[in-house]
């Protein structure tokens, strides 16, 4: 399977998530059996690995500022209820706070939380390909202390902790739930509010992964130590962390500048325009 499909029009990232499909199916059958292909095995040309990769910097990342947009819009939509709302809204803050994976932002419980100590615990995850089972996190790293120590962090648990306030249970009950007190899915948050926030604010479409890598460049793009990003994110490797940088946009870049530089940039500027008249 590979370069037959690519010839009939297939992407190779559709390729790449059509093995992977596979993969999981024949995973419910007994271990003892040798999968009929590996995607190892697959030769991907360069040209379209490059292709792959520039489309992989471009993938939507929302910012903090573009979160705070989101979350208030869908704190007024009409079309739901006050604790969907706040519920939703709440979610998202949290998660463009944090940087934690959806299955790990939807398995929270009251006594993940310390909020005196500004961290979030995690250690479980929500499957959302099985109805939000509870279970275990993606890998070993996956298993930390999350600290929100900056402004972004501050605001969110402070909204978090008003949300537990006005919604209050056990413990060890989950924060984002169901009326029935069943995991929340991402698939509810995103169709009955996120995607409709996105399409009335004139942003692209994504979903909570988005908020992810946003994180995760918001934490680089202020100096945070790149061990410490990685820890704070939970990636098994520095590679990934890099990876979910992605693009930056113009603006952040000239943020970053004006930053370091202050504003030598524009005396450096004017003098060469006085040398130059």
């Amino acid at each position: 399977m590979g370069l037959e499909e690519r010839k009939a029009g297939l992407s190779w990232v559709l390729i790449k998530d059509a093995l992977r499909t596979m993969q999981r199916v024949l995973s419910a059958f007994p271990k003892n059996t040798v999968p009929p292909f590996s995607q190892k095995a697959l030769t991907i040309p360069e040209q379209d690995k490059l292709k792959m990769q520039i489309g992989s910097r471009k993938k939507v990342s929302f910012s903090w500022a573009q979160a705070v947009q989101i979350t208030e819009h869908i704190r007024s939509m009409d079309g739901l209820g006050d604790s969907r709302r706040e519920q939703y809204s709440t979610a998202i803050l949290l998660a463009s706070a944090s940087g934690l994976r959806c299955g790990e932002l939807l398995a929270l419980k009251g006594n993940d939380i310390d909020f005196k100590a500004s961290t979030i615990r995690v250690d479980e995850s929500s499957d959302q390909r099985n109805g939000g089972k509870i279970g275990p996190c993606k890998n070993v790293t996956a298993y930390r202390t999350v600290y929100l120590g900056d402004a972004q962090g501050r605001m969110a648990m402070e909204r978090l902790k008003q949300f537990l306030e006005q919604h209050p249970g056990p413990s060890d009950a989950l924060i984002f739930h169901s009326k029935r007190g069943a995991p929340l899915l991402q698939t509810t948050v995103v169709n009955q509010g996120l995607y409709l926030a996105l399409e009335a604010l004139g942003l692209k479409k994504a979903g909570l992964h988005a908020f992810r890598r946003g994180c995760n460049r918001r934490w680089e793009l202020a100096g945070i130590v790149p061990a410490v990003i990685r820890q704070q994110m939970g990636h098994s490797s520095a590679t990934m962390t890099r990876l979910y940088t992605g693009e930056i946009p113009p603006e952040d870049v000239a943020s970053a500048f004006s930053k370091k530089f202050g504003n030598r940039i524009v005396v450096l500027e004017n003098m060469e325009n006085e040398a130059a008249a």
